[in-house]
């Protein structure tokens, strides 16, 4: 079924005419170009397609696209400022906290929240709350020190 949603996309206002059903995923890379968001398992187990709604970060490839009416989404191309990045975007970089690449918006995104809820989480606390995105490359002690490096930033 067709509907007309209106929601804010990385700080812009974006109305988009789709099928309600159709996956959030799938309208931001093929109806509005965003290639961060990647698809991963495609049932919300490895988190390689995490946006924020609302500053909630959500597995974008089981969430119904009519489910973002009125809300705020931010994919990874709308975490940086223009041409400067994120403290987090940074870290990962200059740690090397990724070698393919593919989850590396997800986690980036899963990170922000976290830190958004929690300023100065202990080691610990990243653990937990980054168990939910998945890297088949190793690089997860690389990404638990980027996202501390980020937070002592912040």
């Amino acid at each position: 079924m067709r509907a007309t949603i209106h929601f804010r996309l990385n700080g812009r206002d974006t109305t988009l005419e789709t099928d309600g059903n159709r996956r959030l995923l799938w309208v931001l890379r093929s109806d509005l170009g965003l290639t961060g968001p990647k698809f991963g398992c495609g049932i919300t187990q490895c988190g390689a397609c995490t946006v924020l709604v609302n500053g909630n970060p959500v597995r974008s490839c089981q969430y119904p696209a009519s489910d973002i009416e009125g809300t705020e989404v931010t994919t990874i191309e709308g975490l940086a400022k223009g041409d400067e990045l994120h403290p987090l975007q940074e870290e990962f970089a200059d740690r090397g906290a990724f070698q393919c690449g593919y989850c590396t918006s997800g986690m980036i995104l899963e990170a922000y929240s976290l830190l958004q809820r929690n300023p100065h989480p202990t080691r610990s606390q990243i653990v937990s709350g980054m168990n939910r995105n998945l890297c088949r490359c190793g690089a997860h002690k690389r990404i638990v020190e980027a996202i501390e490096a980020a937070a002592a930033r912040l």
